[in-house]
């Protein structure tokens, strides 16, 4: 559906500006468009690559697993339907540890795998089950301490300093957390056992 708006709204522009007379400008307008996101995309590279350089060193220093094990009690608070020891519930630590670490490509795989073995402890099929809906909010929110990617993108925008944002992000990431909690609880509250 995406696709047919941008199909649509590229047509339309295209015979605007040919109605219109300026043509030309469509024309050199896409080519500094495409070198534009050529050079912010090599920037984001650079970033990206040395935060997920040093977050990997974190990770094979043990800072994942110790940040899980300390955030087990939250995962008992925040999915009680999950068994005690299920493996579902160490792939939502591991989950959950990487989000707030901003390692975004490493959290999405355990996120799958964890929707995966909550699904095995779905009675009804097809419908998701309340951990589930927990585990979407929370994704969906998502906690970061580490903002890699709003980092690399000003940073390539030229920002003085791409990384004062960290608080703001960290704040409203948090809110925004506690908020997904909040509204999933509620709907779970009215919803009755």
């Amino acid at each position: 559906m995406i696709h047919t708006v941008w199909i649509g709204l590229f047509l339309v522009g295209i015979v605007y500006a040919a109605l219109t007379g300026n043509i030309a400008h469509v024309s050199t307008a896409l080519f500094e468009g495409a070198q534009e996101g050529l050079n912010v995309a090599f920037s984001l590279l650079g970033i990206l690559t040395l935060w997920m350089g040093i977050l990997n060193v974190a990770r094979k220093a043990g800072l994942l697993d110790a940040l899980a094990r300390l955030l087990r009690p939250l995962i008992r608070l925040l999915f009680p339907d999950v068994p005690r020891g299920h493996a579902a519930e160490g792939y939502l630590l591991a989950n959950i540890a990487a989000n707030l670490l901003g390692m975004g490509n490493a959290a999405t795989p355990f996120g799958i795998k964890a929707m995966q073995e909550l699904d095995k402890l779905n009675p009804e099929k097809g419908r998701a089950t309340r951990p589930m809906i927990t585990l979407l909010a929370l994704n969906t929110a998502s906690v970061s301490l580490f903002p890699t990617t709003v980092i690399g993108i000003r940073a390539a925008a030229g920002a003085a300093q791409p990384a004062d944002i960290l608080p703001a992000v960290v704040l409203a990431s948090f809110l925004g957390s506690a908020v997904a909690v909040l509204v999933d609880r509620f709907y779970q509250w009215r919803e009755g056992p």
